[in-house]
Formats: structure tokens, sequence, C-alpha cells
């Protein structure tokens, strides 16, 4: 089963990371400014980490690619990490779906 981390980013701000059940990086959070918000973010991930129309499946420079997720709002509420593939990147949503809606959060900050 993965996990939420909460940490504090070097300028005192809060940003979280979804990890799966290997500790690998799977969503990164924005920074924000107090951790209520970031506790926020995970919430909305929990909520809508499922809906497939949420995620933005995008090229990075470099010919990489990546995804955010996106809160009904279309506010990025998470990055990915940079894949070599696209069949990666579709591995990198299917675990944030299976991981998003569920996982314990850890608060690290």
């Amino acid at each position: 089963m993965g996990k939420y981390v909460i940490e504090r980013a070097t300028n005192g701000e809060f940003f979280f990371n979804l990890k799966a059940g290997n500790g690998e990086k799977i969503l990164t959070s924005e920074t924000y400014k107090e951790k209520s918000g970031a506790r926020k973010g995970i919430d909305s991930v929990k909520v809508n980490s499922a809906i497939d129309a949420r995620y933005d499946r995008l090229t990075a420079a470099g010919g990489k690619f990546r995804f955010v997720l996106k809160a009904g709002n279309h506010e990025i509420i998470g990055t990915s990490q940079l894949y070599e593939t696209e069949q990666g990147r579709e591995t990198g949503i299917k675990s944030v779906k299976e991981n998003g809606p569920n996982s314990e959060v850890v608060d690290n900050a």
C-alpha cells in the first residue's frame, strides 16, 4: 500500500509526495504556505485520482513523458516524474489511481 508523505520544502512551505508501496514517488504536489493546504491537497488527490479525465498526459522537453493530476476546477494537484515511454507514463497513472484513494498520510514536516 502506498502513502502520502508531507514534507517541508527548503523555503519553509509544505508539499506532499504520493509514494507507491515500493517507496517510489508517483506524484508530487505544488508547495503550500500552510500544512493544512497540503492536507487539503491530499484530500483532493483522494477524490480525483480515480477519475481518468483528471489526468493530463503531456510530453516534456527532450521527448520524455509526464502527467499532471487536476482537480475538478482544473487546478493542478500534483505532477509526475518524467518517464522514458508513454507506457511508463500510463503505468504511473495506474499506480496513482490504485494508491491515491486510500493511502495513509505520514507527516514528516
